[in-house]
């Protein structure tokens, strides 16, 4: 090897330092426009009015854990490419627009009975 390195230096003495640089024509895949703020906000999980009312009349309470298996849902229904979905916990049932992220509306186990669901596309079953 012929090529001489000095202290300091991280490239042969025959390379010119512009020669490792990229050219002007490729640009950053990740577009420097789009926030950390837009991004969490697109994939965080909504309530609409209507849902957050039926919540608070039917004495729903979701916690961490709960509104994490619900995101989860919500992910697994949008990669089957669902659009309206009803997803099914324990005793209560939310309709949620997928591609929104927003939960439609919600309904205890009491309000469940007896209804049918109408305008979805899919259901997810959290158990």
């Amino acid at each position: 090897m012929s090529d001489r390195l000095t202290i300091g230096q991280l490239y042969p003495a025959s390379v010119h330092p512009s020669a490792l640089q990229r050219p002007a024509g490729s640009k950053n895949p990740v577009n420097p426009e789009v926030s950390f703020e837009s991004l969490l906000q697109k994939n965080m999980l909504k309530f609409s009015n209507h849902a957050a009312k039926r919540l608070e009349q039917r004495g729903i309470e979701l916690g961490s854990r709960q509104l994490d298996q619900i995101s989860s849902a919500v992910d697994k229904a949008a990669a089957k490419g669902s659009k309206e979905s009803l997803i099914l916990m324990k005793d209560m049932a939310l309709i949620v627009s997928v591609a929104n992220r927003t939960v439609v509306t919600a309904m205890d186990g009491n309000s469940m009975k007896d209804n049918v669901f109408t305008q979805i596309d899919s259901a997810v079953i959290i158990s």
